[in-house]
């Protein structure tokens, strides 16, 4: 578990691994946390989001984004959320950019699942997922494309052993509580939505992204066996 902040926690998505039998180690390389050079004794990895960007020039930011080659290398699950998902896409040689009108996507938006992203697990594909972002990122070639939206076009997609989603389903309602009071500055941004959207909205999407989150990790982690319905592998789509 790659965290960026220092009391930042995997929240859901942590919480969901431990319960599956996995034992979490967390690393925070922005505060002098190294990186295993190999991956032959983890399972997985996974990147949270924080609120740099894959553009800083920090060195634990270019450490991180070059690391990523260690997972994908060895054919090691590996997920990033937002920023890990941002890191992702910058690994694989695509621009992280910021929205041409500067919108932003922070609380509750709609996204369209692809006919990849419909096949990755039974459970279906949340439409509306929470996300707290200002940059999105270009698909990277020879990637395939999960889910898209309206202010940033790719929202999810896989790239051999990785999956990137550029929203949060790690999100549990005491991480909306602490965001929406501690970054309140970021909800006056264009197309941000105000706080009591934020709270509405866990309630009335939470248990569809909570359901898939589940049945998701349980593939991703290889606890759950695949089925033709959820490929390991999903066709490769060149851009």
């Amino acid at each position: 578990m790659i965290l960026h902040q220092e009391q930042s926690t995997p929240g859901r998505v942590g919480a969901m691994l431990q319960r599956m039998g996995f034992r979490i180690e967390e690393r925070r390389p922005r505060f002098g946390d190294s990186l295993p050079k190999t991956m032959d004794e983890y399972a997985g990895a996974v990147i949270f989001g924080g609120p740099m960007s894959a553009n800083d020039p920090d060195d634990f930011i270019k450490a991180e984004i070059d690391w990523i080659g260690v997972p994908l290398k060895e054919g090691k699950p590996l997920l990033g959320l937002c920023l890990g998902a941002q890191m992702i896409a910058r690994h694989l040689g695509e621009r992280v950019y910021v929205h041409a009108e500067q919108g932003a996507e922070i609380g509750y938006y709609s996204v369209r699942a692809t006919d990849h992203g419909r096949a990755l697990c039974e459970t279906p594909f949340p439409d509306t997922v929470y996300q707290w972002h200002r940059e999105g990122f270009d698909l990277p070639g020879c990637s395939t494309l999960l889910a898209e939206g309206d202010m940033f076009p790719v929202q999810a997609f896989q790239y051999g052993s990785a999956t990137a989603l550029q929203f949060h389903p790690e999100v549990t309602y005491i991480n909306i509580c602490r965001w929406t009071t501690r970054a309140g500055d970021r909800m006056h941004g264009k197309g941000a939505q105000p706080r009591g959207a934020h709270v509405e909205g866990w309630f009335q999407h939470d248990p569809p992204i909570a359901r898939w989150t589940g049945e998701f990790l349980e593939r991703w982690s290889g606890r759950k066996p695949r089925t033709e319905k959820c490929p390991s592998r999903l066709p490769v789509v060149a851009r």
